[in-house]
């Protein structure tokens, strides 16, 4: 819809009219020209709005050149191009409506002039807010008329067609070549294992005492002599991440939401995986499951992995942990290592938790992330200094103490529990799983 709007020209030359208004108590004949010049000023307002009524969103074109992607924490520049369809130099005011995803630095509102004979480029610096998908943009305009004594108002929509990402500070791909040459140099090489394994190695002469299992029959009849076959011990596993988004990692932890750290520790994760040539799937659920994403390996899973953190959103609901361990069992048969992010309160609370987490023993190996609240921690060791702080302080113990009690009754389970602080998850996680690979757990 396009509105007529006085300028700023106009508004001025309406208030020296009014000057004359005081003229008339003394000469009379003061008003009746101020009311012809009033009407003249008016009669030019319509008329240059009139002049102006072929403008519209087709009047003036432009175009975003934006990054597909952007991770959190980095801002990166976004250019404009815009042209006019005019045949005259136009004014032009313009407020962007960016999506809640995205900050633009000194860009939302902006002025100048467009000439038809010449483009006008911009570029501003687009910082993300949050993670996920793009949204709607909108580009409010309002475009001078001939005589600059109105605006007419139009609207350009203009979506951002981009993914915002988890930060990937630390965690680049391109880092990962550079980490496998530092393992190498420090001697830890891949060795291949002659085994029960069902990855092919080569082909060997039979001797007395091999399996006749292992016999290759066309190769015996090729060769004419007895041959069987060799294989190698199976060193890709599987790595499944399952992120509970209920209400439990909705809370902001030091002024961060938890849900951020565990995204970043997933993601932290799946780039060591990658790097050992491990499988790594991802479940996301609360009340029912979100996302999921079978186990596969390479560049290719861990891309799969990116945009599906970049959607992880967590929801005030409670989880369904049997439906999830439920679907989870459906389509995951083999062996894995199972890492469970989430958190516990106390015994009764998490009870379906902690027994769904025993449910994957023996067949996986399920280690538990639980994030510890650092408020909760600081307030059960500071000194108190009132009769409130002693009963904080007292509270505070004992909630600490009903969530070890069931962190306790998982160990006690077979699982594997890694209780850290959010900020230190992404660490403690990626040293975990590296020790259960050292230590040939899987």
């Amino acid at each position: 819809m396009r509105v007529i709007i006085p300028s700023r020209r106009w508004l001025v030359g309406a208030a020296l009219l009014a000057l004359v208004a005081p003229l008339a108590l003394r000469w009379p004949v003061a008003a009746s020209w101020m009311m012809g010049l009033d009407m003249v000023w008016l009669a030019a307002l319509l008329v240059d709005a009139w002049r102006s009524r072929a403008i519209g969103r087709d009047s003036v074109e432009v175009h975003r050149e934006s990054p597909p992607a952007f991770s959190m924490g980095r801002a990166l520049p976004v250019r404009y191009r815009w042209r006019s369809r005019l045949a005259r130099p136009a004014a032009v005011r313009v407020v962007e409506s960016l999506p809640p995803l995205l900050s633009m630095a000194g860009g939302i509102e902006r002025h100048f002039v467009l000439d038809p004979a010449s483009p006008r480029f911009e570029e501003f610096d687009v910082r993300p807010r949050a993670r996920g998908k793009g949204g709607p943009g909108t580009l409010h305009l309002r475009v001078s008329a001939p005589w600059k004594l109105a605006w007419r108002s139009t609207t350009i929509d203009l979506p951002w067609r981009v993914t915002v990402y988890p930060t990937l500070v630390g965690a680049s791909l391109r880092s990962l070549p550079t980490q496998a040459q530092r393992r190498r140099e420090a001697g830890q090489r891949a060795v291949r294992r002659l085994g029960e394994g069902r990855v092919f190695e080569s082909l060997r002469e039979w001797v007395p005492g091999d399996d006749t299992r292992t016999l290759d029959w066309k190769a015996t009849a090729r060769r004419g002599k007895a041959m069987v076959r060799q294989y190698e011990d199976e060193r890709r596993q599987q790595v499944l991440v399952a992120i509970d988004a209920g209400r439990l990692l909705t809370a902001e932890s030091d002024g961060r939401s938890r849900l951020e750290s565990v995204v970043e520790a997933v993601l932290q994760l799946g780039h060591a995986a990658v790097e050992h040539d491990d499988n790594v799937g991802l479940m996301v659920f609360a009340d029912q499951v979100q996302q999921y994403l079978a186990p596969a390996r390479g560049r290719r899973a861990l891309r799969a992995l990116l945009d599906a953190l970049a959607m992880v959103q967590g929801s005030l609901v409670e989880p369904d942990y049997p439906a999830a361990f439920a679907y989870l069992a459906q389509r995951n048969r083999k062996r894995a290592l199972t890492v469970v992010f989430t958190d516990v309160i106390d015994r009764t609370a998490s009870e379906a938790l902690v027994a769904q987490l025993g449910t994957l023993r023996p067949r996986h190996l399920p280690l538990a992330v639980t994030l510890r609240d650092p408020a909760l921690d600081r307030l059960a060791t500071r000194r108190p200094d009132t009769v409130l702080g002693a009963y904080e302080r007292a509270a505070a113990e004992e909630l600490l103490q009903a969530r070890e009690r069931a962190l306790a009754d998982m160990r006690a389970r077979g699982v594997l529990v890694l209780d850290v602080p959010p900020a230190g998850a992404a660490q403690a996680v990626v040293e975990q799983y590296h020790l259960l690979k050292r230590r040939a757990v899987l």
